[in-house]
């Protein structure tokens, strides 16, 4: 490109892609897909208009997509993965174990501490939705719970836990960008997560109570179609132990899933021996079609599949494409940084960095984006107003990662959407943890209060680095 994009092109470019996204999503209902690639087509002309070359706007497409191979990757290895959990019966054998331990009175609540506990020790807030999640959501129909109430506090869960684990890729990726040590970023993450868990959890009990009349005849009758239908037996938490082992020992997610779903497909051999190749190779590209008569049991456990994650796939492809032109061409960045060199306070930086934030989930849909570039934005800024690298990674959190799967384009919120079947504006008002964390840490922004500060030491080498510079 000959000329440098200016700070008001660069925020004219993104207002009309947010108007673009905005009215086709939310007004006319539209799936993603469609509007993102008008978006990259106007971006795209746009280019050309300035006279970029084909090579830079392919580099562009490439330089975004290539960071998002293994994601993808994982998305197709999780549809294999629940295609094949079902058929071995393991997600039914957690449904029927759940009816048995979970009370039906408090169950909204239980759903977000049991995801929020698993997903600490797993690490991974799509593996905890599309296993054990997709368990607690069938129970929960059953049951009666509103579907967006029930989804909501599994997403919750899951991103508390994958949040404050250690084997997180996101968290791992925050703390690294800003320069902070892992285990002090999860602590000083506690000011506002430990916040916004209870007043989360506080919320499900209050809310999630009128769901419990539920009609025990019908808690029955889902109990004896899967009894008669699925393989219900202890050893189905063979794979969910194996899961644990695997984050114990940080082995990579790829790895991970290719061993479960090989054990899986062994134990649909031990249980029927007689089932044909042809039919485990449906389950894993096409999902588990369910056939046992009951309607909810049916569309809830008809699932899975490589095919099934196609959607997910797409999304990704297409809004990694879109990120990285944003990057090539330099436009997030000038919209950001003129703002961070005007920051003069604690409050008004913390708010900026998570409007940042926030703002690249909705114009790029990615949530490594949203930690990646605020963080390179404000870092400076953060050190010169005396804050601590602690601070910008908890702000990085609470505005980045979590958000993503609010925005009906992103890639954690469309994979949420399919994987439960509730669309992201459905279960939006529910996700309580994910819209609490980027308010608490503006409070703590303006209150000073968890909010992690220089020492004289620390300031006195930063300073001097600045000075070096």
């Amino acid at each position: 490109m000959e000329n440098k994009v200016s700070f008001r092109e660069s925020i004219t470019i993104l207002i009309v892609m947010l108007i673009v996204l905005g009215t086709s999503v939310i007004k006319f209902g539209l799936s993603p897909q469609t509007p993102v690639l008008v978006v990259i087509g106007l971006l795209i002309l746009w280019a050309k208009i300035r006279k970029s070359s084909w090579d830079d706007i392919h580099n562009g497409i490439m330089d975004g997509v290539k960071n998002g191979i293994v994601p993808i990757f994982i998305f197709i290895l999780i549809g294999a993965l629940i295609g094949t959990w079902i058929a071995a019966g393991i997600i039914p054998s957690m449904m029927v174990a759940g009816f048995h331990m979970i009370s039906a009175q408090w169950f909204v609540p239980s759903v977000f501490l049991v995801c929020a506990l698993i997903g600490t020790s797993i690490g991974s807030a799509f593996t905890i939705i599309s296993t054990i999640g997709i368990a607690l959501f069938g129970m929960g129909t059953t049951l009666g719970v509103n579907p967006a109430l029930v989804a909501g506090a599994i997403i919750s869960g899951a991103i508390f836990g994958d949040k404050t684990s250690p084997l997180s890729d996101s968290t791992n990726l925050a703390s690294a960008i800003a320069g902070s040590d892992l285990f002090s970023h999860i602590k000083n993450l506690m000011w506002t997560t430990i916040p916004a868990f209870l007043i989360s959890l506080i919320l499900y009990a209050v809310i999630g109570k009128s769901g419990s009349g539920a009609s025990l005849g019908k808690i029955n009758t889902t109990l004896n179609v899967l009894n008669s239908n699925f393989t219900i037996t202890w050893w189905a938490i063979l794979p969910i132990v194996l899961l644990f082992i695997c984050a114990f020992l940080k082995v990579p997610a790829i790895a991970t899933l290719i061993l479960n779903i090989t054990v899986t497909i062994g134990m649909i051999f031990i249980e029927n021996p007689s089932t044909p190749i042809k039919s485990v190779a449906g389950f894993i590209e096409s999902g588990f079609v369910s056939k046992t008569g009951n309607a909810s049991v049916d569309a809830l456990l008809t699932r899975g599949g490589i095919s099934s994650m196609m959607g997910t796939v797409s999304l990704i492809f297409l809004t990694l494409s879109l990120g990285g032109l944003l990057m090539k061409f330099d436009i997030i960045q000038t919209a950001m940084q003129p703002l961070a060199k005007r920051l003069k306070t604690s409050g008004p930086l913390v708010t900026a960095t998570i409007l940042s934030g926030i703002g690249v989930n909705i114009f790029v849909g990615e949530q490594y984006l949203s930690v990646i570039l605020p963080g390179k934005a404000f870092k400076e800024t953060f050190n010169k107003r005396g804050l601590d690298n602690l601070a910008l990674s908890r702000v990085l959190e609470d505005g980045g990662t979590v958000i993503n799967y609010l925005i009906p384009w992103g890639v954690a919120g469309a994979f949420a959407a399919n994987t439960l079947g509730v669309s992201t504006l459905e279960f939006l008002p529910f996700c309580f943890f994910s819209l609490l964390s980027p308010v608490l840490s503006i409070i703590s922004g303006f209150t000073g209060i968890g909010l992690k500060r220089l020492s004289s030491s620390k300031k006195s080498v930063k300073n001097s680095k600045a000075v070096t510079a």
